[in-house]
């Protein structure tokens, strides 16, 4: 059965869709024998911000209020929504989450996390102040410094794999890179 979850009946018409390789199609899909629709099921985006206060070099991180992970440290990131682009969804998320106010900046890391079905992607984003509104999907939203990361507070791999690359490129003066990264 494909992932997320398999679909059971059909959107269009509520028959019991059947999985099943399409002509000239080389997956197995959910497929309604009363209308003939194939539905296509693809990743989520999940989009988000890496919010930099540059005075000081800290990273904005939100201690997350809601499930999965309650209670631990992420970046401002959701599921991006219809009708808008990934830096209007970053941008959004990162209002929500933080009610920080940002300059959002260039596109950062792509994480696939191909076991849920999703990507990650993170923009670099320039904090306008240090002052900071979070939302209700948010505890608190602070900023850190490398050696203040509550490390092992981190909520997701795909967080975790942002912060390290922004640090390790700053240590090595590169410049900030694209950079693409697969999450087992």
């Amino acid at each position: 059965m494909p992932f997320p979850s398999p679909l059971r009946h059909c959107p269009n018409c509520g028959t019991a869709v059947e999985y099943r390789v399409p002509a000239d199609d080389n997956r197995e899909r959910a497929v309604c024998p009363g209308c003939g629709a194939i539905h296509y099921q693809n990743p989520l985006n999940v989009v988000g911000t890496l919010p930099v206060w540059e005075e000081d070099g800290r990273v904005l991180l939100c201690r997350r209020a809601i499930e999965p992970r309650h209670g631990l440290w992420t970046l401002p990131a959701g599921f991006m929504e219809l009708n808008e682009t990934l830096a209007e969804g970053a941008w959004r998320e990162t209002r929500e989450e933080a009610g920080a106010d940002i300059e959002m900046g260039p596109l950062y890391t792509v994480l696939n996390v191909v076991r849920v079905g999703q990507i990650h992607l993170f923009y670099r984003a320039r904090l306008l102040s240090p002052h900071f509104d979070p939302g209700p999907e948010s505890l608190e939203a602070r900023l850190f410094g490398e050696d203040e990361i509550p490390w092992d507070e981190i909520a997701f791999k795909t967080t975790r794999e942002t912060l390290h690359c922004f640090f390790e490129d700053r240590r090595k003066g590169v410049g900030y890179r694209l950079h693409e990264i697969d999450i087992p």
